[in-house]
Order: C-alpha cells, then structure tokens, then sequence
C-alpha cells in the first residue's frame, strides 16, 4: 500500500533566501517584535505545512501572519485567524482541539493537511506575482507528498489561484477562467481532485461577517463529504 509519509520541512525550505523583500521583512519583524510578544522568541523563518500526511484533503491559504506564524511557527496560530480557524477545524472533526499555540502543542491534525501559497510573511500581507511564483515549488511539494489527496480547499482568492497556476505551469490543460473563486464554489481539476473555496479567515473578513462560522463550518463539512470523510 502506498504511503503518503514525506517530509514537508527540508533544510531547504527552512533555510529559502529566494525572495529578499520577504527575508528582509520577516527578520525585521521577528527582530522589533510587537510590545505584547516582547519576550518571545519568533520563529521568523520559512513555515512549514503541517498536519495529518494520509489526509484527503488539503486547505491551501495566503501567507503567515506577521506576529501569528511568523512568532510562532504554526500557520494559522497566534493571531485572530487562527482564533477563528481552529474551533471550525474542531467543530468539524479536523482537530482533536479548539486552539493551537505552537508546535509543541500536541494538537493532531486527522484528515486534513495545511499549508498556503506563501512561506514568509509579505510586508501588508501582500505579495507579489513572483514571490508567490517563487514558493510555488514549495505548494508542489506538499501536494504530491499527499498520496490520498481528493480535495483542496481554496482559502482566499490568493490560495485558490495558487493551486491553479500551479496545474498550469505543470501544463495542466486548465483554464483558469472557468475556475472561478467564490465562497462554496466546487470545481474538477484535470487531476482528479476536487477544489472547493471559502472566503479567508482574515480579522477583516470575520470581522465584517463577511465569513461567519456557519458559512466556514459548511466549506469543511462539505470537504468531508468530497473527500469520503465520515461525518464528525
């Protein structure tokens, strides 16, 4: 039986310089740190994806945060998104708990593996075209090391068009026209799996109730379903 065990933090994601805009701002970052976080130690390298590697599905999102992932060395941990993030996670049968600190929490991810289309923190959480370019090799690494990969969720319109240039630089005949993002939508990739979408889980977008904890609870329940995934 084949095994989808591989090994998503290599030296050279660990230790990537491709980008210096992105070095210089994550250092720089990690380096004055924010008042409240004065006496931690930040991470403030490259970010790793994480969770369960026999996962069917994946969520692929934007970036780390800037005092979040970037301090604390987990996507999605330490800041308001993750707040938001990892009860749904819970709620929905993904995570054994409702809160992820770090690494050495303990939390176990089951079904579900995370990673984004960006490794560094960009300065106003926006890259550009070439830095997303750049990490493209690192997003290619995390879904082929997937063996039981069925269904990708699209966080934000940034995830779901990384996961498609990706097809397409891969010569995938993908026309990125039909494939549209929108909160819910659902879509074949040429490979076989299935992308499915939902707003991110931005201050902003929660916040504004743009994204509510129904609408996310849907997108991953729904993920379940694609993915042949018991209910939680």
């Amino acid at each position: 039986m084949a095994t989808s065990r591989f090994d998503p933090a290599p030296a050279e994601l660990l230790g990537c310089r491709r980008c210096p805009r992105l070095v210089h701002w994550r250092e720089q970052v990690a380096r004055v740190k924010r008042r409240a976080y004065l006496e931690c130690e930040y991470w403030g390298r490259p970010l790793p994806g994480f969770g369960d590697p026999e996962a069917p599905v994946c969520l692929v999102g934007l970036a780390p945060g800037a005092h979040g992932a970037n301090r604390t060395g987990r996507m999605f941990t330490g800041d308001a998104s993750g707040a938001f993030l990892f009860p749904a996670l819970h709620r929905c049968g993904f995570s054994d708990r409702p809160a992820s600190e770090g690494p050495a929490d303990g939390l176990r991810l089951s079904g579900l593996w995370i990673t984004s289309a960006l490794r560094c923190v960009p300065p106003d959480n926006v890259p550009t075209r070439d830095e997303i370019r750049h990490c493209r090799d690192w997003l290619a690494r995390d879904l082929d090391g997937l063996r039981g990969l069925r269904v990708i969720i699209g966080m934000g319109q940034i995830g779901h068009d990384a996961v498609l240039d990706l097809m397409v630089s891969r010569g995938a005949p993908l026309v990125k026209a039909r494939h549209r993002f929108a909160h819910g939508a659902e879509s074949e990739l040429p490979d076989g799996t299935l992308l499915l979408d939902t707003y991110h889980v931005s201050f902003r977008n929660t916040n504004s109730g743009l994204l509510t904890p129904a609408m996310l609870d849907a997108v991953l329940l729904r993920a379940r379903v694609l993915a042949g995934l018991p209910p939680p």
